[in-house]
């Protein structure tokens, strides 16, 4: 089974640029979107006819503000349980997870929030990383495996971001964000790919501003966080790096059925 996480930057662009050619060429049986930034009726019919002739089920999770943030889940075979946001209002109202179930375990499709420029956002940041674990504790309390895939808008350590020490203070890399990856790694939770890969560097995100990307000065934001006990289903975790159409590229994880 391949789930693949993209934050897309922009759905209606991604399609733009050729993400449905990409699926047919790569198949993963659930594909987890991140900012997605439109409305299913704000998608050209035959954009939305071609997903639809690959996956069997398309969940949507749009912000309440227009252009603004969002999720999508696509499905090859119908999933057994739907759950859109978090039940806290603030962060429901901007489009930021999905939860399907599958069998054995609960995958989360979240777009974590960014903490700003001016970090004023960073509070709220970290209110969501909060929130959302203890959501994950009590379903690991009641049994449940759980992977937890997207844009975490964080590099965990210094290997997850090309230049680490200037940008210490910028939100993505401020010691009081890192940390909330740690926290999920004590509460059950594995880096699938940094378990696979501990000491190779590669990026996810890549501003647009000066050829970024074509020189590889980027980040790690985006993950899969397994529960413990799923990991041994866990045969790859896989870094799309050569792939375009947006500033981030699809990770895949890859598990054993």
């Amino acid at each position: 089974m391949k789930l693949t996480t993209w934050n897309v930057n922009g759905l209606r662009a991604a399609l733009g640029k050729g993400l449905v050619a990409w699926t047919e060429t790569h198949a993963p049986d659930v594909l987890c979107l991140q900012e997605i930034k439109a409305r299913p009726e704000q998608i050209e019919k035959a954009h939305l006819d071609q997903l639809n002739a690959v996956f069997g089920q398309m969940t949507w999770n749009p912000a309440v503000r227009p252009g603004y943030s969002g999720v999508a889940s696509l499905a090859r075979v119908p999933t057994e349980e739907v759950r859109l946001g978090i039940g806290i209002p603030e962060f429901d109202a901007e489009g930021r997870v999905i939860c399907t179930r599958h069998p054995g375990f609960l995958l989360f499709n979240i777009y974590f929030p960014n903490g700003g420029r001016d970090l004023e956002r960073v509070p709220f940041k970290l209110d969501f990383y909060a929130r959302l674990l203890e959501l994950c504790d009590r379903l690991h309390f009641q049994g449940e495996n759980i992977i937890l895939c997207g844009d975490f808008n964080t590099a965990h350590n210094e290997i997850d971001l090309r230049h680490p020490k200037e940008n210490a203070k910028n939100t993505g890399f401020l010691p009081e964000e890192r940390v909330w990856i740690d926290h999920y790694l004590e509460h059950g939770f594995v880096d699938a790919y940094r378990h696979l890969y501990p000491e190779r560097v590669q990026y996810t995100w890549w501003t647009y501003r000066m050829d970024a990307r074509k020189n590889n000065v980027g980040w790690r934001l985006d993950y899969f966080l397994v529960s413990e006990k799923l990991m041994e289903r866990v045969e790859d975790a896989i870094i799309q790096e050569e792939v375009p159409g947006s500033d981030h590229c699809p990770v895949t994880l890859v598990l054993r059925d």
